[in-house]
């Protein structure tokens, strides 16, 4: 690939130093993947100019009017705070037709959106747990075909925000005190759906039109007591100390054969399409007792850092971690948006 100049879109106060020096394992958490991203795109020659942004658009503008970059790298997760306004920032650089990695702005509207992205998988006729939405100020009225246990959790926010093991309700006056949780902790509308036993599985895909799925990744909930829902909580992604004490790890699913493979391949792939994605996504899977697969959610744009569960899972596919950011380059600059069209 020729050497490119690269707006790379952070957080607010996460634009990443140039070296590690004297930089402390808790503020490296905070901003690891741009650095990562940052410092490997230097490595491979490219020029790369990071940018902070928080709630003003004026210096994406300034950047791309003074810069002129050949592609802007989205690792910006939210703007003004809110989770769903990334589709924006897609929108208003597709707007200044400026090329730009990762997922189109339909694809990022409708796979952050989990009531919506379930409805669009359910008249696709993929499998996907039973749910309702609770919105806010309503109150709450569980249908009857959704049976306990139930899974709450927040129509659009990630990271396993607000989610514990009192996601997990078993009965309606539960369920009414964790959608009130919901609404009070994160502002959203509430969502809950079967809980479904069995593996949690975790699904890189990366393409436009022709899609590549790489190896399942399984989340190991080790040593966690038996009462306790294996789900994927706050504690549980992000607690280094939680995460010792109870031996959670991820690594490669095994003991899946051939057929499970490409029948798990074939789900994500689907679900890519259905909800119009590009560039590159996760999906996140149950594979129950008796091999059945649920969709439990579609991440465009996942973490992308060294290390972590999307680029482990590449590497054990063939696809180092260089590999992968120009791979991701490339999807960026072959994408046609609308304004390109004719």
């Amino acid at each position: 690939m020729r050497k490119l100049r690269i707006l790379l879109l952070v957080r607010e106060g996460h634009v990443p130093p140039d070296t590690l020096e004297g930089v402390t394992e808790k503020e490296l958490d905070a901003w690891k993947a741009e650095f990562d991203v940052c410092e490997t795109l230097r490595c491979l020659g490219h020029e790369v100019i990071p940018l902070g942004v928080y709630d003003d658009l004026g210096p994406i503008r300034k950047a791309l009017l003074e810069q002129a970059p050949d592609i802007t790298f989205m690792l910006l997760e939210e703007f003004h705070g809110v989770a769903i306004y990334d589709f924006a920032i897609i929108s208003y650089l597709e707007l200044m037709q400026q090329a730009y990695t990762g997922c189109n702005p339909r694809g990022l509207l409708l796979s952050k959106d989990k009531a919506l992205s379930k409805k669009i998988l359910s008249y696709h006729r993929i499998p996907t747990p039973r749910f309702a939405v609770f919105p806010k100020g309503r109150i709450v009225h569980r249908p009857k075909r959704l049976t306990f246990p139930l899974f709450v959790k927040s129509v659009i926010e990630d990271a396993s925000f607000g989610i514990s093991q009192a996601s997990i309700v078993q009965t309606d006056q539960q369920l009414a005190e964790r959608v009130n949780f919901i609404h009070e902790k994160t502002g959203d509308d509430a969502i809950a759906e079967q809980y479904i036993e069995g593996r949690e599985l975790y699904v890189g895909v990366i393409g436009n039109q022709r899609l590549q799925t790489f190896p399942a990744w399984e989340m190991d909930f080790g040593k966690m007591p038996d009462e306790m829902a294996k789900i994927a909580t706050q504690h549980v992604k992000f607690n280094h100390k939680y995460q010792e004490k109870h031996g959670i790890t991820t690594h490669a699913a095994t003991d899946l054969d051939d057929a499970m493979q490409a029948r798990i391949a074939k789900v994500c792939k689907r679900v890519y399409r259905a909800l119009h994605m590009s560039g590159y996504a996760r999906m996140d899977l149950r594979l129950s007792p008796s091999g059945e697969i649920y969709v439990i959610e579609s991440n465009a744009n996942p973490n992308i850092e060294y290390g972590e569960d999307f680029a482990e899972s590449a590497e054990t596919g063939g696809v180092n971690y260089e590999q992968l950011l120009q791979r991701i380059l490339s999807l960026g600059l072959s994408y046609k948006p609308a304004w390109m069209a004719g």
